[in-house]
């Protein structure tokens, strides 16, 4: 293939091919959203992991009358971030339930996202195959991680911030207003990272078209921020750094694991602690968009290369004249910028790639104060790997467009000096395909991919059974099964392992004093005990594993310690003695509902038994 009779410059950079890749991008970003929900409708009862908790509530939105006076759905409730409820609630007044739209929402998250991302790409590096590049690394991370498929608050970062940072590339003040606005609404923190890139990036430019920008990100953050700080929980006070570390929840295996005795998983790839995203040192080898992405950093040729011009909104020089200067060495380490001389594509990167570096001292400056402040900001990696995962897909997209480039280049000339053997000519071309293929086919390569965690119900009798009886019914379990009843039956339930977060110290005390009484009363030999817990809670159905009622089960059940150690070690050692559990008497009798490896006992029949 003739380097020269193609011109790769021209192909890489008309205005047809712009439109080709951007919508090559949008088919790839359809194709993995596609992959991500066919799983969603493979069973009537199944739901994303996260959705159970922060999804499950929103049924009231089509029957108010559902979770009457349910501490776990009304706590659920209150953590949402506003518009986050309200986008929900506006679907469901057409009749859209909250489950359905939360299984196809990642794919037009997924489509917001890349066509943002594209954009940026071009805004920093004017070259179709870059933004194509930059959104096949994303949509591979973001694919990689349950984020984008669970279509929770965390969901809406990525469409809202690439949002943010194309309008700000774009000096659109209105833009940057109604997307901080937004991601303000939908993930509060995500406002924090972007007022800390604006006053990076005014710190760095010092003009008075930075200082407007910044004032107006100022005046939309503040204003989007205020009502949470001033909203005081009912289920206040946040956990303290001192009490979380005395809790097992926050350890290893806990509901809420953060701590580590391994330094380096607690600062670096820590799911909620870490500043690198867990998934990228999870697979059999680094995701492509990460060693891309670290080839902007490792060029052997880095040297002289001027900013090609500050437009006018950068300089308020209203002739728009290219102006040549250089980056403050403080960012010139971090920033990368070629020789044209072996890299001629180089020449299009604009100045705007000072985004990435600011992006990056943004992103672990908000780190470190969410870890000073634990857990006043909530997890540290917020702040840190879903940025991380934009900046190396960017990156990567600029990198490896470079390097194509770069490889034609070799091509065409040897070939043009003759210093290339007719079959080199033919196989160098063939590597690159491959590599590129490889690419595209990277997450086929993975274990898992794409990521989506969906659980799926596997006793539909049960909900249908408990969907049937009044709403206003409760339900006491240590099964792990109770962890769907409110999801797939729409139901209450006392207490439950998936919905016991250990991060508001008043609804924690609530969940694991009833859990507390829960293990006593399921496990006390005495029924009048039993009794007076059903009287206490309300209960109606009491759901048990068939074996739960044994030794082996209360000394192999880690859900009966992460619920509430205390009373699940009193247990243990009182069975340990021979100690018996009245519910063992009353299974026969008061057994509502023949279910495979699971117990359904109604409360009032339990009532009426002597003691």
């Amino acid at each position: 293939m003739d380097y020269g009779k193609i011109n790769l410059h021209k192909f890489l950079t008309a205005q047809t091919p712009v439109r080709f890749w951007f919508y090559l991008s949008l088919g790839l970003a359809a194709i993995c959203g596609i992959l991500g929900i066919i799983p969603a409708f493979s069973s009537e009862y199944i739901v994303q992991d996260d959705a159970r908790s922060h999804v499950f509530w929103m049924a009231r939105f089509l029957n108010p009358e559902l979770f009457p006076n349910d501490i776990i759905a009304d706590y659920f409730q209150s953590v949402a971030p506003t518009g986050y409820t309200y986008f929900y609630q506006l679907f469901s007044l057409i009749g859209i339930p909250p489950l359905l739209l939360n299984k196809f929402l990642p794919i037009i998250l997924g489509l917001i996202t890349t066509a943002y991302c594209f954009r940026v790409e071009i805004e920093i590096f004017p070259v179709p195959l870059a933004g194509f590049l930059s959104t096949l690394f994303l949509n591979q991370n973001l694919w990689l991680k349950d984020d984008l498929i669970s279509a929770t608050p965390r969901a809406f970062f990525y469409p809202l911030f690439l949002a943010f940072l194309y309008y700000f590339l774009r000096h659109s003040w209105l833009g940057i207003a109604v997307a901080l606005a937004l991601l303000g609404l939908f993930y509060p923190q995500g406002v924090l990272l972007c007022i800390a890139f604006l006053v990076l990036d005014f710190l760095h430019f010092r003009s008075p078209p930075k200082f407007i920008i910044l004032a107006i990100g100022l005046t939309a953050g503040f204003f989007v921020l205020l009502p949470y700080a001033l909203n005081t929980s009912e289920y206040s006070p946040i956990i303290t750094l001192a009490e979380a570390k005395k809790l097992p929840e926050f350890w290893p295996g806990g509901r809420a694991s953060f701590f580590s005795n391994n330094s380096f998983d607690f600062w670096f790839t820590g799911d909620r602690s870490g500043i690198i995203p867990p998934e990228w040192l999870s697979q059999s080898f680094l995701p492509p968009q990460v060693w891309a992405g670290l080839l902007l950093t490792a060029f052997p040729v880095v040297m002289r290369y001027k900013i090609l011009g500050l437009r006018q909104q950068a300089t308020g020089n209203r002739q728009q004249k290219r102006i040549k200067t250089t980056i403050p060495h403080s960012f010139g380490n971090c920033c990368i910028f070629l020789s044209s001389r072996y890299f001629p594509l180089a020449k299009k990167i604009s100045y705007k790639i000072i985004l990435l570096p600011e992006l990056l001292l943004a992103s672990t400056g908000i780190f470190l104060a969410a870890h000073f402040l634990l857990f006043r900001l909530h997890h540290p990696s917020r702040y840190s790997q879903h940025s991380l995962r934009i900046i190396m897909a960017l990156a990567g997209g600029i990198a490896f467009t470079l390097i194509i480039d770069f490889i034609w280049r070799k091509i065409y000339l040897l070939k043009r000096n003759n210093s290339l053997l007719p079959s080199a000519s033919c196989l160098l071309p063939f590597l690159i395909y491959i590599v590129l293929i490889l690419l595209l086919l990277y997450p086929a390569l993975t274990n898992n991919f794409p990521v989506t965690n969906y659980v799926v119900g596997k006793v539909p009798q049960l909900y249908e059974y408990l969907a049937q009886q009044p709403s206003d019914i409760r339900i006491a379990s240590l099964a792990l099964e109770a962890n769907n009843i409110p999801t797939f039956a729409q139901r209450s339930i006392l207490v439950g392992s998936e919905y016991a977060l250990p991060y508001h110290q008043g609804y924690y005390r609530e969940i694991k004093q009833r859990a507390k009484d829960l293990i006593q009363a399921q496990y006390s030999p005495d029924l009048k005990q039993v009794q007076n817990f059903i009287e206490k809670y309300g209960i109606d159905f009491w759901l048990l594993d068939s074996q739960g009622l044994t030794l082996e089960y209360v000394t192999k059940n880690h859900r009966l310690r992460q619920l509430n150690n205390t009373a699940a070690a009193v247990v243990k050692m009182q069975m340990e003695n021979g100690v018996v559990p009245s519910l063992l008497n009353v299974q026969k009798s008061c057994q509502v509902l023949d279910i495979p490896d699971l117990v359904l006992l109604e409360a009032k029949c339990i009532l009426g038994l002597k003691s």
